[in-house]
């Protein structure tokens, strides 16, 4: 896949997320191993890890981002109860989710989560303009981008071969075909959690005693 200006323009294409079944659960007791292009908020000392898979493309991801996840953060990733890893995924349009992420990259470690954030809140305005291209274009300009340097970014070949590595890996490693999905501890939860139920699941994980993990050949 190369994402350029003809891949966002114009595709007509609504974000649905994936319908795939569901994959069989992994079993799992302990939290999941680092991976390659992690990107994490919250203590590494807490006590629960929460994996998210998540597209920017994905409209599922999006509502969790924008209606679940600032309760989530102020209730557990700011009080130090959770550590929250979030891994990139693509699902359709692949060209949009993988510019914005390699978007997300280009601006930077420190305004990383900022600008998933806002293209997951801009994300439903974008395809209804039918210009993925000037959505994301307007995005990276504030973020303090230039035009050159965005488009730079999204034909930055390298930087799309390691999005695409680590998605391959991750379907392979973690079974991903839902998005979202979760893993609270190890144990695998799919689709957009509510609040309480993520609260349920993180009093489950705590209250356990995990076993020691092993490492994950990727």
């Amino acid at each position: 896949m190369i994402i350029d200006r003809r891949a966002l323009i114009g595709t007509g294409l609504a974000a649905t997320g994936l319908t795939l079944a569901a994959a069989p659960t992994i079993a799992r007791a302990a939290p999941l191993p680092a991976a390659e292009g992690d990107m994490a908020l919250g203590s590494p000392k807490a006590g629960v890890q929460v994996v998210e898979y998540a597209s920017l493309s994905c409209s599922h991801c999006a509502h969790w981002n924008n209606e679940v996840f600032p309760a989530f953060k102020t209730r557990f990733i700011d009080t130090g109860k959770v550590r929250y890893v979030f891994r990139e995924y693509l699902t359709q349009p692949y060209a949009f989710a993988a510019a914005g992420y390699l978007l997300a990259r280009r601006v930077g470690p420190a305004r990383y989560f900022e600008v998933i954030d806002t293209i997951f809140k801009q994300q439903a305005a974008i395809f209804d303009s039918d210009d993925q291209w000037g959505g994301l274009l307007k995005i990276g300009k504030g973020f303090g981008l230039t035009e050159a340097q965005f488009t730079a970014a999204l034909e930055d070949k390298k930087a799309l071969a390691v999005v695409n590595a680590r998605v391959e890996k991750a379907t392979v490693r973690d079974q991903i075909e839902v998005t979202p999905t979760f893993f609270v501890n190890g144990q695998r939860y799919e689709g957009g959690l509510a609040i309480e139920t993520m609260a349920a699941a993180i009093a489950k994980a705590a209250a356990s005693k995990p076993a020691p993990s092993k490492p994950v050949k990727g």
